[in-house]
């Protein structure tokens, strides 16, 4: 692995440091794009006349393009490497964000709302460049910065575009704290192309010998990767069927069927796709040196589904929740909650720290360990708890959580260098699926329960993880010229 020998200092902005804090900057952004209307919905609604239904859908709609987008970005990163991708998700996501600005109807905000999804894509690209310029021994670290300062940017949309929405004024402030956010998307992308390279000077950038599908070595790891495809599939079946009569009745019957056919329609297209990525195992045995075990990739899988999906569904309810116990005013419940998200900013870096000094395996057991038990604790919270001790809970549980994802993608780069991106937006795809899944169970039990389902979830990460293989020492890649590079992952 050819990195940058110099100093892993925050303070420093070159070489690898530049690229690390370039990294977290265009993230945050992409999240504050994509959470962009979450605290100007109020005013949205009301300038628009949305009803609580549609305003629940555009909620939904802002996630549905995430899961197969992950997916898809994964794949061109690592074709055509993390300058260009993120490059253009930025540039790209401006125009739906000014279009979600300019719109006087539902039907244009759930349309921008959608395609606005497509940014919330943006956090794979990233991983990869991070895995390019880090050695191992600091990767984890690295990634946890990029991961937790990143994804920052959600709270920092909270905190700040109300304020900017007063500074514009009148009723239609929303529209112009919308658009700067979209704004600022489209000048960094310039910034971004101009001052990052994919790989430090000297280093190869190893790509896939295939684009279209994620390569497996074995077959039965073929057959394991089309059942780890499902959940994706089903999770954008379970948003239509939110849509649907059955749920909100945004679309109409013969459109939700039209919409199931399709996603199976697809699935069958994509494992037909992933056919012809790997159609050569099925002829000759990948030679020992070259092989890596799927099952790593499918444990990081229901990891990250346990951790970023329960972040992302406990953020969006965890407001209601203490206003609902506590009998709190909503502002000052949506303060106390924002402690949930704040702790981003060291638990992810944190959880990076721990798994490049104690290992992979063992420090993703004892968070999720930790998780399970903190989403126990939050299941016993009632009105009878102090609030303040509630709180404390809240922060500790999210520790867990934000330093599990942090040392998932700590070990996300070390199963197969050249296709970091495409493991990497399948495993973020199952945190968008892990969300899906989560507030769906949300709308249908109290709010005891539904900590205690995450619990269960955790329980069962646990248990996969035991299946897990401490990362190797190193792994061999396939240079342009034919011949075989060993790279040290240690």
């Amino acid at each position: 692995m050819n990195v940058q020998p110099d100093k892993f200092s925050l303070l420093s902005f070159s070489g690898k440091m530049k690229t690390l804090h370039l990294s977290w900057m265009a993230f945050f952004i992409t999240f504050f794009v994509w959470f962009n209307h979450a605290p100007l919905m109020g005013a949205i609604a009301e300038t628009v006349g949305l009803t609580v239904a549609e305003m629940k859908t555009l909620l939904i709609l802002n996630v549905a393009l995430t899961i197969p987008a992950r997916v898809l970005i994964g794949m061109l990163t690592d074709k055509y490497g993390p300058r260009i991708v993120y490059s253009a998700i930025l540039f790209v996501s401006a125009f739906p964000c000014f279009m979600f600005a300019m719109a006087d109807s539902f039907e244009q905000l759930a349309l921008s709302r959608f395609l606005l999804g497509f940014v919330g894509a943006g956090f794979v690209v990233g991983i990869r460049i991070v895995s390019e310029w880090f050695p191992a021994n600091e990767l984890g670290t690295a990634e946890g910065i990029y991961g937790g300062w990143g994804n920052f940017g959600s709270a920092a949309g909270a905190m700040s575009l109300p304020a900017l929405a007063l500074v514009f004024g009148g009723d239609e402030g929303w529209r112009y704290a919308v658009a700067l956010t979209g704004a600022i998307s489209l000048v960094f992308s310039f910034i971004w192309y101009r001052n990052v390279r994919d790989t430090p000077q000297g280093s190869t950038y190893f790509k896939p010998k295939k684009i279209g599908g994620l390569e497996v070595t074995s077959k039965s790891d073929f057959v394991f990767l089309l059942i780890m495809k499902i959940p994706m599939y089903a999770a954008l079946a379970l948003l239509t069927w939110k849509l649907s009569p059955a749920g909100v009745s945004m679309l109409s019957e013969m459109i939700a069927f039209a919409l199931y056919l399709g996603l199976f329609v697809l699935y069958i297209y994509d494992c037909y796709k992933a056919y012809s990525v790997n159609k050569e195992i099925f002829v000759k045995e990948v030679p020992e040196i070259h092989r890596y075990k799927f099952k790593q990739v499918a444990v990081l899988n229901i990891l990250y589904f346990a951790t970023f999906g329960s972040e992302l569904a406990v953020v969006s309810m965890l407001p209601l929740f203490f206003a609902e116990v506590f009998e709190l005013d909503m502002v000052y419940a949506g303060l106390l909650a924002s402690a949930y998200a704040f702790m981003n900013l060291v638990s992810r870096p944190g959880g990076g720290w721990l798994s490049d000094n104690f290992g992979r395996r063992i420090t993703l057991l004892v968070l999720t360990a930790g998780l399970a038990g903190g989403y126990l604790m939050m299941s016993m919270i009632d009105s009878s708890w102090p609030l303040f001790l509630a709180v404390l809970g809240a922060m500790a549980c999210s520790f867990f959580v934000q330093a599990g994802e942090g040392a998932v993608f700590a070990a996300v780069p070390l199963i197969k260098r050249r296709l970091t991106g495409q493991i990497a937006g399948m495993t973020g795809a199952y945190g968008n699926v892990g969300a899906v899944v989560y507030l769906t169970v949300l709308s249908m039990v109290d709010y005891s329960t539904f900590f205690l389902v995450i619990a269960a979830t955790a329980v069962v990460g646990f248990i996969t993880l035991l299946m897990m293989e401490e990362p190797r020492g190193q792994m061999a890649e396939v240079m342009e010229d034919g011949s075989v590079q060993m790279i040290d992952v240690t």
